[in-house]
Parts: structure tokens; C-alpha cells; sequence
């Protein structure tokens, strides 16, 4: 997996996705991941710059993260209170640190920088290696929005703005895609390019189910507001069987 998280998208992380740091937002999610690890350990694949591991270690959660960002980590680690998390560099599909884990968990549609589907069923593998008996993969992720696409279209823009222009390209037949920003400042023009694999809740089910995991819940957000087919993204739950 490339490293798209560089030094220049580190510099302005955290002031580009400021609305991701509200606590109306990060709350809920804290609360439900500190029940799900219930006083034990939790494991968070892509920690970038902390905004769930934070929060989450404040609660008295030990939490340890993995990443592939040099530069994300190293924003964490200048934050308050960043000396109380652990951090391993690497790919969070491969990559094993020491112990178990109550809970693992991967928010904001982080399972889909793994670009193949080869990929994220290693990340379910890995998941799953990680927890103890009973223990829990969370994954916050977006349900494809195929249904924005008319027939020949390819991409949907989601962003409009003075000086950003921002849409998703979809390749349908190879589940690839991939989010991209055109930025102006100063009479000058950037372009940036992030790529994508899209994936179907039931595909994550089947990639639980091979990983010896088991669908214990599903909800449209961390509120546990019910999942429908009007539902744009899902939290969804996985559990490792008690004699696992």
C-alpha cells in the first residue's frame, strides 16, 4: 500500500478535516469503541494524527496504532497526552505488534485504502490475529454511491468551492476509485489523486467470515441509528468467537 499521507497532506490534516475533531462527532464514536473494549486493550489501523486514539486513551483505553505515515505519526506523537499511545509504522493489512487486543477498529472509510480486495481480506486476517477471544473489528465505512452515477458517467464531484474542486472517479467493473483534488492558490493550480478500493457490506461480511469472525451489528453511524438501504455509510461490528 503507497503512502498517500505524506508530509504535505500531514501538514494540514487536522485543520483540513477540523469538523472530524468536533466532539459531537469523535464522541460518539469514543463511547462506543470504550464499551466495545470494556477496560481492555484497543488496536486502531491508520491512527494518523490520534483524533479517535486520543480521546479513546483519555478514557483510560490503552490504545495502540498502526500506520503507514511517518509524517500522520509524527503529528500525533507533538500532541498532548501522545506519550500514553503506541504507535508501530507499517501496512495495517501485514503488520503485527505484541499482544491482544479487546478491540480493533478502522474508521472513516480507511478500509478502502487497501486497493485490492486481496488486500482487505488480509486486514480482516490481521483483525482477527489481533483480538482476544470475544474481541471486536470495528469498521466505519461509506456504502458505495453508485447510485449517483447515470448510465457512461464516471465521476461525482462532492466538492464546489472558490479555490477547491473536489470529485470521485469509479471504474464499477474493478471496484477501483479514487478521490481528487484541484486546488487554487496564488494563480497557481494543483492536483492530487488518491486511490481507492470501494467495497459492499456483504463483501466485509464474506472477508469477517473467512477471517473466523461474525456479524454482530450494523448501524448507519456511531449513534447506532438502523442501517436501511437509504443508509450512505455503516458501522459495522465483527466479533472473534469466545473460543477463538
Amino acid at each position: 500500500m503507497d503512502d498517500h499521507f505524506g508530509e504535505r497532506v500531514a501538514a494540514e490534516y487536522d485543520e483540513s478535516y477540523a469538523e472530524l475533531f468536533e466532539p459531537d462527532v469523535v464522541g460518539p464514536m469514543v463511547d462506543l469503541l470504550a464499551e466495545l473494549a470494556n477496560g481492555g486493550r484497543a488496536l486502531e489501523f491508520g491512527i494518523g494524527t490520534g483524533r479517535v486514539a486520543l480521546p479513546l486513551a483519555r478514557r483510560g483505553i490503552s490504545v495502540h496504532g498502526i500506520d503507514l505515515s511517518t509524517a500522520m505519526v509524527t503529528r500525533l506523537r507533538a500532541k498532548p497526552d501522545a506519550a500514553a499511545i503506541g504507535t508501530t509504522i507499517g501496512d495495517f493489512a501485514t503488520t503485527r505488534v505484541d499482544g491482544t487486543f479487546s478491540v480493533a477498529y478502522l474508521v472513516f472509510n480507511t478500509i478502502m485504502n487497501l486497493t485490492t480486495q486481496a488486500a482487505q481480506v488480509a486486514c480482516f486476517a490481521n483483525a482477527a490475529t489481533h483480538l482476544e477471544p470475544g474481541g471486536c473489528f470495528v469498521i466505519e465505512v461509506g456504502v458505495p454511491d453508485l447510485r449517483s452515477l447515470p448510465p457512461g458517467q464516471t465521476m461525482v464531484p462532492f466538492q464546489d468551492g472558490p479555490t477547491r474542486w473536489a470529485f470521485d472517479r469509479y471504474d464499477v467493473a474493478t471496484q477501483q476509485m479514487s478521490s481528487n483534488y484541484i486546488d487554487v492558490a496564488d494563480g497557481r493550480g494543483d492536483y492530487r489523486s488518491i486511490p481507492f478500493r470501494y467495497v459492499w457490506p456483504a463483501e466485509l461480511d464474506l472477508m469477517a467470515q473467512l477471517a473466523g469472525l461474525h456479524l454482530h451489528n450494523r448501524w448507519s453511524d456511531w449513534t447506532r441509528t438502523p442501517f436501511t438501504n437509504e443508509s450512505r455509510k455503516h458501522v459495522s461490528i465483527w466479533s472473534k468467537p469466545e473460543g477463538g
